[in-house]
C-alpha cells in the first residue's frame, strides 16, 4: 500500500535541464523510495524497498544496463 505522498519532498536530478525533458522524480519516505513521471505527477507511482533501490543504483553506476 502506498502512503499519502501529498507532503513528500520530490526531487529530480540536477542534470535534468529546464527544457521540459522527460524526468523522473524521487521521494524518500521511511524505508521506501518512490518514483514518478515529472510531467504526470498525478499519475502512477512506483515503490521500491531501500535495498532494491540501492541495487538498482549500483547496477546503473557500473553500466550493467548497457547492452
Amino acid at each position: 500500500m502506498i502512503p499519502d505522498l501529498s507532503t513528500a519532498t520530490w526531487r529530480k536530478s540536477s542534470r535534468s535541464g529546464g527544457n521540459g525533458g522527460q524526468c523522473v522524480e524521487l521521494a524518500l519516505v521511511g524505508e521506501r523510495t518512490f518514483a514518478r513521471d515529472s510531467k504526470n505527477v498525478e499519475g502512477s507511482v512506483l515503490s521500491f524497498s531501500t535495498g532494491a533501490w540501492g541495487l538498482f543504483l549500483d547496477a546503473a553506476k557500473d553500466n550493467r544496463f548497457d547492452g
